[in-house]
């Protein structure tokens, strides 16, 4: 190693020791503390130059702490059964050892041990008094789907087309499960009207789709959440809408040009519903509150996706069997199951010059049209009529607002 980066690991190791142990001094009295500041530091320094000497030389060094972690263990395990400072300090001397490496990383992992040791109370009163039995059920079911089943899924298609594959399927499932999750969360911080609606506008950059189905479930089981619940789902629209906009600009320009009235009349119409929806909420708890059902339903979302796959199937064999006009015909099913889908699909005809642009400023109106008439039988099967009346109430303004804008 050059001189400059025997500086920098040196450093990078001595700086993480001092982190941490000030961190674990200040946390702990003398009698229960292990090891403090100084001796952080130096363990660190220690892990640091036993790699610079070889890998033997490292390994007994680090024997050498974990024997004398364990005798200090013996010593303060009444005071502090815990094994959180023996892990630290052993943590501590294996990140000196990987500044020798790579500093910056382990400058990095050394600001994260420091946060975790630090939030000790916070994370104790998050797992003991905060997450309920269900919640923590939910977000285990949640972290296996995404984490566990996903990656062992297959990415091939199943059918003729191309257009369904297991992994597409289940990350249809997956996301809505986790936009579930989202405006449960939210909800638990910011109260019913502003946590749902925060959420509901980021899910909305993901799924607005499943955006109304997992508010839907929270307001069937929440019915004092109904309207809320209706604006958050609609905020999600908006957001969607954004992102359509953007797709449209980058495939074809010409087209986003042509359909700047239709765009911008939707957008209006729908946030002027979002916002008659939100006033009348204003008699909504505003108070972080504890939802009573649970983040999501695991057979509702499975169930959405399944039928985000079907209409998949069916626009795919329709594209298949009748040519341009089967194509035309299969993007507004697509807009059914995935608006952006439908909206690359008339962008890029219109780009190629498959239909002239002021047929694909229709087949935009009726990509829109067709997502808002899905998203509104989702509503009702998902959230109940008040719900499905609100949400369809302001899909019918955006399709409204989409018309006129057209017509002017």
């Amino acid at each position: 190693m050059e001189g400059e980066a025997i500086f920098r690991a040196l450093l990078a190791a001595l700086g993480v020791g001092l982190l941490v142990g000030v961190v674990r001094e200040r946390m702990h009295a003398a009698p229960a503390l292990m090891a403090g500041t100084r001796t952080h530091a130096l363990v660190g320094l220690l892990g640091c130059v036993a790699w610079m000497l070889g890998s033997g030389v490292f390994i007994a060094a680090l024997l050498a702490v974990a024997v004398l972690t364990g005798l200090a263990y013996g010593f303060t395990a009444r005071e502090d059964p815990g094994l959180t400072g023996e892990i630290a300090l052993l943590l501590t001397a294996l990140l000196g050892g990987l500044a020798a490496r790579d500093a910056a990383l382990a400058a990095a992992l050394g600001v994260l041990m420091a946060i975790l040791l630090q939030a000790k109370v916070p994370m104790q009163k998050l797992s003991r008094e905060w997450i309920s039995e269900k919640e923590l059920q939910d977000a285990l079911m949640l972290g296996a789907a995404a984490l566990v089943v996903m990656p062992l899924l297959s990415r091939s298609p199943v059918d003729p087309w191309g257009a369904v594959s297991p992994l597409m399927v289940w990350r249809i499932g997956v996301l809505v499960m986790a936009v579930g999750m989202l405006g449960h969360v939210a909800q638990r911080l910011f109260g019913a009207r502003w946590g749902l609606s925060i959420a509901g506008f980021f899910a909305g950059f993901a799924s607005s789709t499943a955006a109304v189905s997992s508010m839907g479930q929270r307001a069937r089981v929440e019915p004092a959440h109904t309207g809320a619940c209706a604006a958050a789902a609609l905020l999600a629209n908006l957001a969607s809408l954004l992102l359509f906009v953007a797709v449209v600009g980058a495939v074809s320009p010409d087209l986003l040009q042509t359909a700047a009235g239709t765009l911008v009349g939707a957008g209006l119409a729908l946030l002027g519903v979002v916002a008659l929806l939100w006033r009348r909420a204003q008699g909504v708890q505003t108070q972080a509150a504890a939802p009573t059902g649970r983040a999501f339903q695991l057979s509702q979302a499975l169930w959405i996706a399944a039928l985000i796959a079907g209409v998949s199937l069916l626009a795919a064999w329709l594209g298949a069997r009748y040519g341009s006009a089967g194509v035309l015909a299969s993007t507004m099913l697509v807009a059914l199951a995935e608006v952006h889908a439908a909206a690359v699909g008339v962008a890029q005809m219109a780009a190629s010059g498959v239909v002239p642009l002021e047929v694909a400023h229709w087949g935009v109106l009726g990509v829109l049209a067709s997502s808002s008439l899905a998203k509104s039988a989702l509503a009702f099967a998902s959230g109940g009529a008040r719900y499905g009346v609100l949400v369809t109430g302001g899909l019918l303004a955006l399709v409204a607002g989409g018309v006129l804008g057209r017509l002017w």
